[in-house]
C-alpha cells in the first residue's frame, strides 16, 4: 500500500479551517432528509450525489453515522469533480436492516447501489472509522473499479475497540429506552468533527434518527458483529499495489485535513 505522507499540507489546511465557527455548509440541508433512494434487492437505500466529473468520490460514514457527516467536505470536492454520499441500510434515511450490518454484507449493498444507480468508474473511496474497512472491502470487490484510497482515521480488523462490549451494552440501553418511547442520556446522535457547523435541519434530523429504533438496531449490529466484519476484512485483505492510497490520522480528522487528502489524490490522478 501506498501511503502518501501529507503532514505540511494538512497542518495548513488545519490552520486555515481553524478561525470562528461559519454558517453550516452550503447545501447540508440537502443531506437532512431522503433524496435518490436506490433499490439493493427488496430494500432502498438513500444515495446523494453532486457537482460534475470523473472521478467519482464516494463517501463512506464511520459507524452507526450517516452520509450527513461529509456535509463540510461535500462541497470542496463536488466543486471539482463528482460527489455522492449515502447512508448505509438503518441510518440517515435508508431502509431498516434485514441481515447482520457486516463489512462484507454493506460492501455488496454498496456494490449494489452502484450498479442500480448507474455509477460510472472510476471510484475514489474516501471512508472513516469503520467505514475505511467498507471502503477497502469494497475495493477487493471491484475489479478495478476504484482509483485510489483515503481512509480517515481508519479501523484495522487486527486492532478493534477494546471497549466494543461496553459500546454495544450502552447502544442496546438506548435501544430499549427508544423502544418504550423514553430518553435516556448518551443516547443521542454522536457529534463529528469532520461535520462543521450543524444547521437547524440536520440538528432535528439527527435528533429525529436518536428516536428511532431502526437507527439503534443498526448501531447496535454493526458493533456486535465486528468480530465476524474483522473475519472478512482479513480474508480479503491483500496488497493494493499501485492504487493510491491516502491516509489521514486520527488527530488530524477534519474536514478542511481531509478535503485536503481528497484533492492530493485527485491531483495525482488527474
Amino acid at each position: 500500500m501506498k501511503k502518501h505522507l501529507f503532514q505540511a499540507c494538512v497542518a495548513l489546511a488545519m490552520l486555515a479551517g481553524a478561525g470562528a465557527r461559519a454558517e453550516p455548509p452550503a447545501g447540508q440541508n440537502a443531506l437532512a432528509g431522503p433524496q435518490v433512494r436506490v433499490d439493493v434487492g427488496g430494500r432502498k437505500l438513500n444515495l446523494y450525489c453532486t457537482g460534475k466529473g470523473s472521478p467519482t468520490v464516494l463517501f463512506e460514514a464511520d459507524a452507526g453515522r450517516a452520509g450527513w457527516d461529509w456535509s463540510a467536505v461535500l462541497p470542496a470536492v463536488a466543486a471539482r469533480t463528482r460527489a455522492c454520499v449515502y447512508d448505509r441500510a438503518g441510518l440517515g434515511a435508508s431502509d431498516p436492516i434485514i441481515r447482520a450490518a457486516t463489512v462484507a454484507n454493506a460492501s455488496k449493498d454498496l456494490s449494489f447501489l452502484v450498479r442500480n444507480t448507474h455509477l460510472e468508474a472510476p471510484f475514489v473511496l474516501v471512508g472513516a472509522g469503520y467505514g475505511a474497512l467498507v471502503a477497502q472491502q469494497f475495493t477487493w470487490r471491484a475489479r478495478g473499479a476504484v482509483a485510489g484510497l483515503v481512509l480517515v482515521d481508519p479501523l484495522h480488523e487486527d486492532a478493534l475497540p477494546a471497549d466494543r462490549a461496553a459500546r454495544l451494552a450502552g447502544v442496546l440501553a438506548c435501544l430499549n429506552a427508544v423502544e418504550q418511547g423514553q430518553t435516556a442520556d448518551g443516547c443521542a446522535y454522536p457529534a463529528s468533527g469532520i461535520n462543521g457547523e450543524i444547521g437547524a435541519a440536520l440538528a432535528a434530523a439527527q435528533a429525529a434518527q436518536a428516536r428511532k429504533p431502526t437507527y439503534w438496531r443498526a448501531r447496535a449490529s454493526e458493533l456486535d458483529s465486528l468480530d465476524t466484519s474483522a473475519a472478512q476484512v482479513r480474508s480479503a485483505r491483500k496488497p493494493f499495489g499501485d492504487l493510491p492510497v491516502v491516509e489521514v490520522a486520527q488527530a488530524q480528522a477534519q474536514a478542511a485535513a481531509i478535503t485536503a487528502a481528497v484533492q492530493q489524490l485527485l491531483d495525482k490522478l488527474n
